[in-house]
């Protein structure tokens, strides 16, 4: 789990290409403070397992449904990348829970300066705005905002300078694709939603452990 707070922009040093999948080498300072095999690193939003490690490089890899879903196929070698480490437990809780596994992705339309913040406007599919609404939270490239404006088609966030110089989102242009994650408790909340729960009647009241009107008077709530 993360929280969308970046803690520095990293650079890919290498990649390898499978048939279907690749491995990446990246290169960090901060975050290989406390790093060890088999932790979760949020590589611009996407949660990679660290197999290799020296003293500041790492290799993860990157199976084809996360290209599929994710930008990470479109890196190359120098590319800077968001990188954050899993949330320690002690740890202030200052973005929104982020799992680094992100529902798709979104491409960046414009930016807009407004005095100190600058406005970034993205489209998305309709699968990815059901769930973004405004003042809630969302995750671009790993980074924890904060919606200011939603639509049938786009989204808007703003950026205070802090976030603009110390992530990569700003280095983009127009056209340019991120890594999207929405709010996971909406989604969760969608999927309870909508589960199907079966009627109980006299047929089928005994059956899978469903809850009788006879069971209930017989245990005193009637």
């Amino acid at each position: 789990m993360f929280t969308g707070i970046i803690e520095e922009v990293g650079t890919v040093v290498s990649i390898s290409k499978g048939a279907k999948s690749s491995r990446l080498a990246l290169k960090g300072d901060v975050i290989f403070e406390d790093m060890h095999i088999g932790d979760s690193i949020a590589v611009n939003g996407v949660c990679l397992t660290v197999t290799e490690m020296n003293e500041r490089t790492f290799t993860a890899d990157v199976m084809a449904e996360t290209l599929r879903r994710s930008s990470l196929g479109s890196l190359k070698t120098g590319s800077k990348v968001n990188m954050e480490r899993a949330m320690a437990a002690n740890g202030r809780f200052g973005g929104h829970i982020v799992s680094g596994h992100i529902d798709g992705t979104g491409e960046i339309e414009s930016f807009k300066k407004e005095d100190t913040a600058v406005w970034v406007t993205v489209k998305t599919s309709p699968k990815l705005l059901r769930y973004v609404i405004e003042k809630g939270s969302i995750t671009i490239d790993g980074i924890s905002l904060t919606v200011a404006c939603v639509d049938d088609r786009c989204f808007k966030v703003s950026l205070i300078p802090h976030t603009g110089m110390n992530t990569t989102l700003l280095t983009k242009r127009a056209g340019d694709i991120v890594n999207l994650e929405n709010d996971i408790i909406g989604k969760y909340i969608d999927k309870l939603m909508h589960v199907e729960v079966p009627i109980l009647d006299e047929k089928n009241a005994g059956e899978a452990g469903n809850i009788s009107m006879e069971f209930l008077a017989e245990n005193g709530f009637m």
